[in-house]
C-alpha cells in the first residue's frame, strides 16, 4: 500500500470568491495526490480522490456504501452533512445495492430523458414568466427574481404540489441549510400534500415504492433539486452574459465542470478495511470525490457523480439550467450584466454545498 500525504489546507471552509476565480482547495487537493487525507468537518480525518479513474473507483467499490449509518460514531450528523441512515429513511441517497436499485427504478420513468424533454416548453414559459415579472429596463437582482424561484416552480409542477406553496419550499430550503429543526416541518408538509392531493410524480411514485415512505422520496426530490440547481443557475446566467457567443449547452457545462453544485459529491463510508487507488481505507473512514479536480482527467462532465447513485435527476438540472439561457437571450437580446462579471461576489458555505453569488444585477433590455 502507498503513503496517503495529509492536505494542508481545509477544503471545507467557507470562502468568497469570483465568479471565474480558480478554485484554489482544489488546486492544492491535486497537487497533494491522487488521495489525500483532510480533516472532516464533523472531527476525525476522511479521505478524498483526486483523479477521474479513482472517482470511478469510489462511485463503484463495493466496500464504500451511502448509508450514514456506517458513518463514525463520532459525528454529529448537524456538522457532518449527514441524512438519516437507510433504515431510518430510505432514500436514493442512502440505500445501496439492490434496495437502491429497486428504489431508483420507481423514480427512474419520472426522470427519463423523453419525459424531461417534453416538460421543456413548461420550463421555458416559467423562465418567460418570471424575467417579465423582474422588471425589464430596470437594474434587478435576479437572484431572488429568477434563480431562487425558478427552480422551486420547476419542481413544484412536476410533483404536481400548487405553486402556492413555492414560498414555503424556498424558506424551508434556507432554514434547513441554516439548521433550522422547523423548516423540516414545512417541507414535509409540502411534500405530503403533493403525495395525497396532486396529480404529478408524487402521486406517480407513491404507486410504484414497495415500502419506502413517498413523502420523504417527494421531500428528496425538492430538496436536493432546489439546493442544487439554484445556486448553479445564478453562475450559469451570470456567464451567458458575459460570454454571449457561447451556445447555451456550452454554458451550462462549462459552469457544471468550474462549480459542480456538490463540488465534492455525497459522503460515502467505508464498511471494512479496503483500498482505493493502492491506498488503505480502514472500516469507518468517510471518502470524498474531489470533483472539480477529477474532471481535469476527462472530457466528461462528473457534476453529477457517476456508477449507481449518479444523480438521477441530471438530465431535469441541464434542461432547467439551458433553458433559462436561451429564454434570457431570446426575450432580451440586450440585457447586460450591470457590473464587471469579476466583480460578481461567490460564496461557498462551509461544508461540502457548492458555491452560489451574492446578487446578479443585470439590464433586463426587451427585444424590440
Amino acid at each position: 500500500m502507498t503513503a496517503c500525504p495529509h492536505a494542508g489546507i481545509d477544503p471545507f471552509a467557507a470562502r468568497v470568491h469570483g465568479p471565474d476565480e480558480p478554485g484554489a482547495p482544489h488546486a492544492a487537493l491535486r497537487a497533494a495526490g491522487p488521495v489525500v487525507e483532510v480533516a472532516a468537518p464533523a472531527g476525525g480525518h476522511a479521505l478524498v480522490v483526486t483523479r477521474a479513474d479513482l472517482a470511478r473507483e469510489v462511485w463503484n467499490h463495493p466496500d464504500l456504501v451511502k448509508d450514514p449509518a456506517w458513518a463514525p460514531a463520532s459525528w454529529d450528523r448537524t456538522t457532518g452533512v449527514v441524512e438519516p441512515t437507510a433504515a431510518e429513511a430510505p432514500s436514493l441517497s442512502t440505500l445501496d445495492g439492490p434496495a437502491h436499485l429497486a428504489l431508483r427504478r420507481a423514480h427512474a420513468p419520472m426522470f427519463a430523458p423523453r419525459r424531461i424533454r417534453e416538460l421543456a416548453a413548461g420550463i421555458e414559459a416559467t423562465v418567460r414568466e418570471l424575467l417579465a415579472g423582474a422588471g425589464p429596463g430596470e437594474v434587478v437582482d435576479l437572484v431572488p427574481t429568477v434563480t431562487v424561484p425558478f427552480p422551486a416552480t420547476v419542481l413544484l409542477d412536476l410533483v404536481g404540489a400548487p405553486r402556492s406553496c413555492l414560498a414555503t419550499i424556498v424558506e424551508a430550503c434556507a432554514g434547513m441549510q441554516a439548521g433550522d429543526p422547523a423548516a423540516f416541518g414545512s417541507f414535509f408538509a409540502v411534500a405530503g400534500a403533493a403525495v395525497g392531493e396532486g396529480d404529478g410524480i408524487a402521486a406517480e411514485l407513491a404507486g410504484r415504492l414497495d415500502g419506502a415512505d413517498p413523502v420523504y422520496q417527494v421531500f428528496s426530490v425538492l430538496f436536493v433539486g432546489q439546493l442544487t440547481t439554484q445556486p448553479l443557475l445564478g453562475l450559469v446566467l451570470a456567464r451567458a452574459l458575459a460570454a454571449p457567443g457561447l451556445a447555451a449547452d456550452d454554458v451550462v457545462e462549462q459552469v457544471l465542470r468550474e462549480h459542480p453544485p456538490a463540488p465534492f459529491g455525497l459522503w460515502r463510508f467505508a464498511v471494512r478495511d479496503t483500498s482505493v487507488g493502492g491506498v488503505a481505507v480502514a472500516a469507518g473512514t468517510p471518502v470524498l470525490v474531489d470533483l472539480v479536480s477529477a474532471q481535469q482527467d476527462t472530457e466528461v462532465t462528473l457534476a453529477f457523480g457517476g456508477g449507481p447513485h449518479v444523480c438521477i435527476g441530471a438530465h431535469l438540472a441541464r434542461l432547467e439550467l439551458a433553458a433559462a439561457v436561451r429564454v434570457l437571450r431570446a426575450e432580451y437580446p440586450d440585457a447586460r450584466l450591470a457590473v464587471d462579471h469579476d466583480a460578481l461576489v461567490a460564496r461557498r458555505r462551509a461544508g461540502t454545498d457548492g458555491s452560489r453569488l451574492d446578487e446578479l444585477p443585470v439590464v433586463l433590455v426587451p427585444a424590440g
